[in-house]
């Protein structure tokens, strides 16, 4: 114990919060995988009244995490467990059953029932997910302020991602399309069952195990008590340029690899004619990511987090331009989209590892500059318009897969022009996300190695004097 009476920062901590992002992702990642296809092809809803539902429940999105945000920050109450891991408890137990209800397979049920099914176990589980997300995002700035281990924590926060993405992308197509690359919708509703408990046990694990370091009610530095303002602290979000910088580049990691996602399925279904190995392949593409994951922390002390972050986005961008090259749809096309794959997800992997430990210090940056923390807020802020690309993404790509000829109702059997405008709106996705991705980190988000340091001294010298002054 230290001198708090606190375990001294260490690997059960990095355990612990790796738990908790693959509790979130054994939901998140069977909902982006899945969830487009079985709604436009085993249940039927079509793909222009799926893109409209999709963004009508974005709506939702725009009061849930502020909302939520905000009520956690003003939230004063001395729970038995504390308010962070009461809160993830809570969210965590909803994704469970929200989760089943969204993937009920009832094909055959009215088109309003449908309908009325998409929007609220969407909204339920959007719901139980901030409910758990927002506090779990916002836990790494009680557990420690040292700028290290926030980087490692992000780390391994990025490695509990990664499985939990990586699990159900891999595993998902194999089990959940038949012979002829159909998706099996009974076998989807099996698969949401195992993982929601999954999900449930890790986040478990990580409520048990997780040491909370810091007062979680702590939002001001000073002996003067603020009122909490929400919108005065989304306006500091707005003027924030290092959470602006981070929340572009994860918008634009989302919109590219999520919205991107339905297109990819179909690239391997009517294109390369095999849609069960398209987890496999992209289980490729993040391979590169663990192979440098044991040398992250000596790369962000040598060099900084956003620079490592710029150099690996422009790998990326590499990686993308890859995708345009015309191999066709044969072994040499199958080849050439592995290497693309490898390069994007060697650059991605630099961002994706330390991309918690940004907004960690974006939150830090709010308090610098304007004396208060508010971390759920900024962070909800980030959560939301992350979210918010998760949606508008994909429903944007759906309108734009539909105007490239694709059919959600032929399934599988889409015409040879359909499957070749596939290939290319894939490369194009990639692209705009990885460029986009560099220009927000690079130009952008303004927390470089140096200012880092600055701003953690100062902020060490405020905190030791207000708990002087008390």
């Amino acid at each position: 114990m230290d001198t708090n009476q606190k375990r001294p920062f260490g690997m059960k901590d990095k355990l612990s919060y790796a738990a908790g992002d693959l509790g979130c992702n054994m939901s998140f990642a069977l909902k982006s995988t899945i969830m487009a296809i079985f709604w436009t092809q085993f249940m039927a809803l079509g793909e222009t009244l799926y893109a409209t539902l999709l963004l009508v429940v974005q709506v939702w999105d725009a009061i849930n995490d502020p909302l939520l945000g905000s009520l956690f920050d003003a939230d004063k109450h001395n729970y038995k467990r504390g308010k962070f891991k009461t809160y993830i408890f809570i969210g965590a137990v909803g994704l469970l059953f929200s989760g089943l209800f969204f993937f009920l397979p009832i094909p055959k049920a009215p088109k309003v029932m449908r309908c009325i099914m998409f929007v609220l176990g969407y909204v339920l589980w959007d719901a139980f997910y901030t409910v758990a997300n927002v506090p779990y995002g916002s836990m790494m700035s009680v557990i420690t302020t040292d700028p290290s281990e926030r980087a490692q924590l992000s780390t391994w926060r990025s490695i509990g991602s990664m499985i939990g993405n990586i699990v159900p992308m891999v595993l998902l197509p194999i089990l959940c399309y038949d012979a002829a690359n159909n998706l099996r919708g009974n076998t989807v509703f099996v698969v949401a069952i195992i993982m929601g408990a999954v999900g449930l046990a890790c986040f478990i694990y990580m409520l048990k195990t997780t040491e909370i370091r810091v007062e979680e009610n702590s939002v001001t530095i000073s002996e003067k008590k603020q009122k909490f303002n929400v919108f005065k602290a989304m306006a500091n979000f707005v003027k924030n340029p290092a959470a602006v910088g981070a929340t572009l580049a994860a918008m634009a990691m989302f919109i590219g690899m999520q919205g991107s996602s339905t297109a990819t399925t179909v690239l391997f279904q009517s294109y390369f004619g095999n849609a069960k190995i398209s987890g496999v392949i992209m289980l490729i593409g993040y391979l590169p990511m663990f192979l440098f994951m044991p040398f992250i922390k000596k790369i962000v002390d040598r060099f900084g987090k956003k620079e490592a972050c710029a150099v690996g986005s422009a790998v990326s961008v590499f990686g993308a331009l890859l995708l345009f090259l015309p191999l066709g749809n044969g072994m040499a096309g199958l080849v050439g989209y592995v290497i693309a794959q490898v390069f994007f997800g060697l650059g991605l992997g630099f961002y994706t590892c330390v991309s918690w430990a940004l907004m960690a210090d974006a939150i830090d940056y709010n308090e610098w500059k304007n004396g208060t923390k508010e971390e759920g807020t900024v962070y909800s802020l980030h959560s939301f318009f992350r979210k918010l690309a998760q949606g508008l993404g994909p429903s944007g790509v759906i309108l734009i897969m539909g105007a490239l000829g694709y059919d959600g109702s032929l399934g599988a059997s889409q015409p040879p022009h359909v499957a070749e405008n596939m290939k290319w709106l894939v490369a194009s996705l990639y692209s705009f996300s990885a460029i986009v991705m560099f220009l927000s980190i690079a130009f952008i988000y303004n927390l470089n190695k140096k200012k880092v340091e600055e701003m953690n001294a100062e902020l060490s010298e405020r905190r030791a004097s207000a708990e002087l002054d008390t």
